[in-house]
């Protein structure tokens, strides 16, 4: 089994990536290779893999989380002490596509400030690393 991290995953159609902890391209996820609910399928989530070749290219199969220290016996959960944080530009990249998403009105003036704002907060509470 392979490790890394979920870059991006959208729950709504199903599917996300990995970025493998070993180097090398993202490999897609599709919801059917999850071992635990989508919902748990967020940016930052440390994952283990079967990497396989499709006629669509790289995929993940047998998709489950990364166990940590003081997990739960029978479940595994993903860290979120900041060992896993995002680097700023995959931070700002997934606020975009959840503002965008949630609000296909906003205007680049509005995003901009939004991201800022949320920029400045995960910064303080170490959700990014530089």
């Amino acid at each position: 089994m392979e490790t890394g991290k979920i870059i991006r995953f959208d729950p709504e159609k199903g599917y996300g990536f990995i970025r493998p902890d070993s180097g090398g391209d993202d490999l897609f996820v599709h919801t059917n290779d999850l071992f635990f609910e989508k919902s748990e399928a967020r940016p930052g989530v440390q994952v283990s893999y079967t990497a396989e070749e499709s006629h669509r290219g790289a995929k993940a199969c047998d998709v489950d989380l990364v166990e940590t220290v003081g997990s739960p016996s029978g479940g595994s959960r993903a860290a979120t002490d900041g060992a896993d944080s995002l680097t700023v530009r995959e931070y700002l990249a997934e606020v975009t596509e959840v503002l965008l998403g949630a609000s296909p009105t906003l205007t680049a003036e509005q995003i901009v400030e939004i991201r800022r704002d949320l920029l400045r907060s995960a910064d303080q509470h170490g959700w990014i690393e530089d």
